[in-house]
């Protein structure tokens, strides 16, 4: 069963995130009146080796790198904020499939 749910960014950062750690790129904790979640947008940081044993390409790496950039961009532009750290408080809306998150996005209409 799908759901929609209103709340707010609690928490944004850009950086090292993701599986175990290894990852880089934008953290996102969403937090409505009585839920709360994270989500991650990012591709294996650069201390992770590509060997012939990867599912993925330095070129795989790179345009997931582009992709998340892309995604930050927009996120910001949506906000109407300049920096990662002032989406802090910035009204969301989410989407659940059960308890899964499956997207989220800014209320424009309410900014």
């Amino acid at each position: 069963m799908n759901r929609k749910e209103l709340g707010r960014i609690t928490h944004a950062t850009f950086g090292y995130g993701g599986y175990q750690d290894a990852q880089f790129g934008l953290s996102i904790v969403l937090e409505g009146s009585e839920w709360g979640t994270s989500s991650f947008k990012g591709e294996w940081s650069l201390d992770i080796d590509c060997s012939e044993h990867c599912k993925w390409t330095e070129e795989d790496r790179s345009n997931g790198y582009a992709e998340v950039v892309r995604f930050l961009n927009k996120t910001l532009k949506d906000a109407k904020k300049q920096h990662v750290d002032e989406l802090v408080g910035v009204p969301i809306e989410a989407e659940f499939e059960g308890v899964i998150l499956k997207s989220w996005r800014i209320l424009t209409e309410v900014l």
